[in-house]
């Protein structure tokens, strides 16, 4: 016995030395990596006073104190950034540069910003959450629908978010969290005691869920009606710990790039293309934290009450976990009125030698498993021979669907799945759309077939090959309008 003990002290001090080894080799390539990327400029570095933070909530107690602020916040970006970067053709594509193709600046709105919809006569209110590095425009297109039902749309900037990626460096959750708090307590207000209810995207949906859990729990606060949670943060990998250590050293003089998971030139004007190691760890800090409210809340029985949630995913989202949004959220909710909308991967596609994954089996489990309490929607092939798209049910608790309807749309030939970042955006969007806009002298940054020697393009490979806009998102709009006209009623929502 007493030498199985010596084996087994020695076994895990070989197994704990290991792993030291392999995370020592991870900071070590991540630091070579690092060093190698193009320096900092600018934009990566400024310091801009005039953000909110959750320090600044009692000062900024309203949403016209915070839209005050961010008018001194872009003023002070103006004159420390725009007006210290270069103009002319090498910048034409730098959304820093004044007056360049890129410039969010040159058009109107300004997506970038706090922005809100106010009919004469609203139904409802919505708060629009967009996710991490990118900013309200993400869900301009959903908001102007929503506008156009009858509902005050508000979307709120997050901390952080479209002025400079240096913003990433410092944003923590609890600065978004308060900043979701005050844009929800702003719109409960302005609608008069009609119901308000919470779109998400990304890093929203992770804010959406933490003020819904807060609402639950403080009579002050109003409880959303309905939320809809698309490509939601409820899960990521937990690799992202590791970001807090790249963090710390980035702080150090001279290692400043290794606060840095990418550094990409910034052409695109409504999203960051830099991202940081403190951006990945907020988001690993706040899907941990929400995570484990949701499991505590249902450690005895699942959650009843809880707001009428659809969530929306495709099943090869490359930035957060399909998986996590059944395992840690739908899952844990009482068989009220959840749906999961799962996108599939384009099964005719699975027949090119190309494809190296098929992560079909996610979806082949949920279809099958008779033990959720959840409705699954599930978009996708007819058959593994047919571009042709269906759509099929499958009730909570539900071995298989039963019911099948068909899209008015079909895979385009060039597509072999949804992306995380298309989602919320129409075919016709005029940046990330199918086609480019009629508007001459702006970026677009949709679907675009460009071949010749790599190296050559300032936009990296990878990013173009993802999918920017959601050819089925004619049937997603009306789905989520239909959900959220369905819980407004529900709660006491109706027309004038």
């Amino acid at each position: 016995m007493a030498g199985f003990t010596r084996f087994g002290r020695r076994l895990l001090g070989g197994v704990g030395i290991a792993l030291l080894g392999a995370v020592a080799a991870i900071v070590i390539a991540y630091v070579l990596w690092a060093r190698a990327q193009p320096p900092l400029e600018l934009w990566h570095q400024v310091d801009l006073d005039e953000e909110f933070t959750a320090a600044k909530a009692q000062e900024v107690a309203s949403l016209d104190d915070y839209l005050a602020l961010e008018d001194r916040l872009y003023d002070e970006l103006d004159a420390k950034v725009y007006a210290k970067t270069p103009t002319g053709p090498a910048q034409r594509l730098n959304r820093f540069s004044p007056g360049s193709a890129s410039d969010p600046r040159q058009r109107h709105p300004n997506w970038n910003r706090t922005f809100e919809l106010i009919p004469e006569h609203p139904v409802g209110g919505v708060l629009l959450l967009h996710g991490m590095s990118d900013g309200p425009y993400s869900l301009r297109a959903l908001g102007e629908a929503l506008y156009d039902k009858g509902y005050r749309v508000l979307g709120l900037r997050m901390p952080g978010h479209g002025t400079a990626p240096a913003g990433l460096l410092t944003v923590t959750w609890e600065d978004m969290a308060a900043a979701t708090r005050l844009g929800a307590q702003h719109l409960a207000a302005a609608v008069d005691g009609k119901p308000i209810h919470i779109i998400g995207y990304s890093t929203g949906g992770a804010l959406a869920l933490d003020y819904t859990l807060d609402a639950m729990d403080d009579a002050d606060l109003a409880v959303p009606a309905s939320l809809v949670l698309v490509s939601p943060a409820v899960g990521v990998t937990p690799l992202a710990k590791l970001t807090r250590l790249f963090d710390l050293m980035g702080q150090l003089p001279g290692l400043e790039q290794l606060a840095w998971t990418s550094l990409v030139p910034e052409f695109d004007p409504f999203n960051y293309n830099a991202f940081t190691a403190n951006a990945s760890f907020q988001v690993h800090r706040m899907t941990r934290a929400t995570t484990r409210r949701i499991q505590r809340m249902a450690a005895e029985a699942p959650i009843a009450g809880f707001p009428s949630t659809l969530v929306l995913l495709t099943v090869v989202d490359a930035t957060v976990s399909p998986r996590s949004a059944v395992e840690n959220l739908l899952r844990h909710l009482a068989p009220d009125t959840h749906e999961l909308l799962l996108y599939d991967i384009n099964r005719y596609a699975l027949k090119s030698p190309l494809l190296v994954a098929d992560t079909g089996a996610l979806t082949e489990q949920l279809m099958a498993d008779d033990t959720l309490p959840f409705v699954i929607t599930l978009v996708g092939n007819e058959s593994a021979d047919s571009r042709r798209v269906v759509v099929r049910h499958k009730p909570p608790f539900a071995a298989a669907a039963v019911r099948t309807e068909r899209l008015a749309a079909d895979w385009p030939d060039d597509t072999i799945s949804l992306s995380h970042v298309d989602l919320p955006f129409p075919p016709d969007d005029p940046l990330y759309g199918q086609y480019p806009p009629k508007t001459p002298g702006q970026v677009f940054l949709g679907q675009l077939a460009i071949r010749g020697e790599r190296g050559v393009l300032k936009v990296p490979a990878q990013w173009l090959l993802r999918l920017r806009h959601n050819p089925f998102y004619a049937y997603q709009e009306r789905r989520v309008l239909g959900w959220i006209e369905r819980a407004n009623g529900a709660h006491g929502g109706v027309r004038d």
